[in-house]
């Protein structure tokens, strides 16, 4: 058995996470601020005897004795991080000093949650780990991109002074159940507008494009992730490298709901990326894993949450 921490383990990926390696017989403890992550997420592990829960920010430092740290703490949806900008920077840069810090204590194993949004509008496509990124860092998303790209570096710099033994991990788009019903990503408004008949909010002419994966494909490509040999460090992408339109995910989801909504066009947000679709050619051959759950699959147990939640 494993005692595990998980950063922001309340929150939609976080609480997953928790689900998974509670079931694999590990200790878990969950951290969590609540900014973003609901203790709605979290309550049926309370029961587990081998789960806990801290309420805590993780910009300021913890003390507990652990074997492995995924550090998943930060706003991770531009309505969210643009919110308090400040904020999320700090909980990027720092929470990666903490972590790191308690890993170095520890000498633990300690995951960062990465983003394919360190890419920026990328200029490559699709996005291998070696490609550096397009990203302004003056603009409203840099709170979120270059607060990340500094955590990757603090993370490889820990690992080159210290040998510790870190995994860096790009998350790419992912859906699924306990998304919140207002935390601005495509795939939760989409479906929201539908069910509630409302039109679906396009930005854009909806030909700009994302890869969508199932949060179950993700949590096991993290934990894969964690498994590797200490020489192995990452960085890695893990998402699902089909690709859709904007404006053909909307469509999908209109039918898929039986909705009568329309769509509706509005500006293109400043910085949004035209395109993104992950290379994952490292993570089929370093942790033999790829995405198994394909877009309808998926969205049927999304869609089929949110119709219970706004009931």
């Amino acid at each position: 058995m494993k005692r595990i921490l998980v950063t922001g383990g309340a929150g939609f990926i976080g609480s997953h996470l928790c689900e998974k390696l509670l079931s694999m017989g590990n200790e878990v403890i969950c951290l969590d601020n609540y900014f973003t992550g609901s203790k709605k997420n979290i309550m049926h592990l309370l029961d587990n005897h081998c789960f806990e829960v801290i309420r805590h920010d993780i910009t300021m430092p913890v003390y507990i004795e652990v074997d492995e740290i995924y550090n998943l703490a930060c706003p991770a949806s531009p309505v969210h991080y643009q919110y308090n900008g400040i904020k999320t920077i700090k909980t990027s840069v720092m929470g990666a000093i903490n972590t790191l810090g308690l890993a170095k204590r520890t000498k633990s194993k300690v995951m960062q949650a990465s983003t394919s949004e360190i890419y920026g509008d990328p200029a490559v496509h699709p996005q291998p780990e070696s490609y550096w990124g397009n990203v302004n860092t003056l603009g409203p998303r840099a709170c979120y991109d270059e607060g990340k790209r500094c955590a990757e570096t603090l993370f490889m710099n820990y690992y080159m002074q210290h040998r510790l033994k870190i995994k860096i991990a790009r998350i790419f788009n992912t859906y699924g159940p306990r998304m919140s019903t207002n935390d601005g990503r495509v795939i939760s408004n989409f479906i929201v507008q539908a069910l509630k008949g409302e039109d679906i909010s396009i930005f854009g002419d909806g030909t700009h494009t994302r890869s969508f994966q199932y949060v179950d494909d993700l949590i096991n490509g993290l934990i894969r992730m964690m498994d590797t040999p200490d020489n192995f460090t990452g960085p890695v992408n893990l998402g699902n490298p089909v690709e859709f339109s904007v404006k053909d995910l909307a469509e999908k989801i209109i039918k898929m709901t039986g909705s009568k909504s329309k769509i509706r066009h509005l500006p293109l947000p400043e910085d949004d990326p035209k395109q993104r679709k992950p290379d994952i050619t490292l993570a089929i051959r370093e942790l033999e894993w790829k995405p198994v759950v394909g877009l309808e699959e998926g969205l049927e147990k999304t869609i089929g949450y949110f119709r219970n939640i706004l009931k």
